[in-house]
């Protein structure tokens, strides 16, 4: 296949914008570590309160030595997959079911907005005594916290599909379904991929404040447990580890977003 030299050119320059800014991306955080280490090293920060890089690996070896770590890890993933996936998918689905009926969306839209503010982290103990104090209730309150915003996003994203096209379309004789499934659905892969991302982080602090209620697993817990004893480099690296899942919870997304969306 013939590739012209112009575009050769706009390769290159893409690939080496991407070189770039992970380059630039990864110095920022080794940067950060590092000023971090030596103002602890020197004792310009308190480490008790503050920690360090060092002390956040030593714990990190700790709680790999005593066969813990992994399994607060385990449980922690878990109900974020699980809170994510049912998240993601009732949104998709109830906002096509609002789309399709415009009717039923104008009867729910001030219920979807009133819930979708209320404090969740108040109606954690409702939770409890309605689900009990078991992983239900961690999944209830991360359902809580991103079904409802996925739901408002993607409907709003789905209601702002190209209107003439729409109507052009209906003019010829398409169909609700062949207007849906041809046109919305198809147009709005990249604002799903987007709700995508930010279901994984809701999803994600849903858990993390059930687990802070109500688990006896999970890294939710151990930062619960380590600021009830005081244990600062216990809370942080929780706080790393949920740093790293975050990010490649991210990636993932990303990745799903270069084979679906294909510009």
């Amino acid at each position: 296949m013939f590739i012209s030299d112009e575009r050769k050119k706009y390769l290159k320059k893409i690939k080496n914008e991407k070189i770039f800014t992970i380059f630039f991306q990864i110095m920022i955080l080794i940067s950060f570590l590092i000023i971090w280490e030596i103002l602890a090293k020197f004792k310009i920060i308190n480490t008790f309160l503050a920690s360090s890089p060092s002390l956040i690996f030593k714990t990190l070896g700790k709680l790999v030595a005593s066969n813990d770590l992994f399994t607060h890890i385990k449980v922690t993933l878990l109900e974020t997959i699980i809170s994510f996936s049912l998240a993601s998918i009732g949104g998709i689905v109830i906002a096509s079911i609002l789309w399709w009926n415009k009717r039923l969306a104008k009867i729910f839209d001030p219920y979807l907005t009133v819930i979708n503010a209320l404090p969740k982290v108040a109606l954690g103990p409702l939770i409890i005594i309605w689900v009990g104090a078991s992983t239900k209730s961690i999944i209830f309150m991360a359902l809580l916290i991103s079904l409802f915003l996925s739901i408002i996003n993607i409907y709003h994203d789905f209601s702002e599909a190209d209107k003439n096209y729409l109507t052009l379309l209906k003019s010829l004789g398409a169909s609700k379904k062949d207007l849906f499934f041809k046109v919305v659905l198809p147009s709005n892969f990249s604002n799903i991929i987007n709700n995508l991302k930010i279901n994984t982080s809701m999803a994600y602090i849903g858990v993390i404040m059930g687990e802070l209620l109500v688990s006896k697993k999970g890294l939710g817990y151990l930062i619960m447990y380590g600021s009830q004893v005081f244990n600062i480099n216990l809370v942080i690296t929780s706080v790393f580890l949920l740093g790293v899942f975050a990010f490649l919870f991210y990636y993932v997304i990303c990745l799903v977003e270069r084979i679906v969306v294909k510009e």
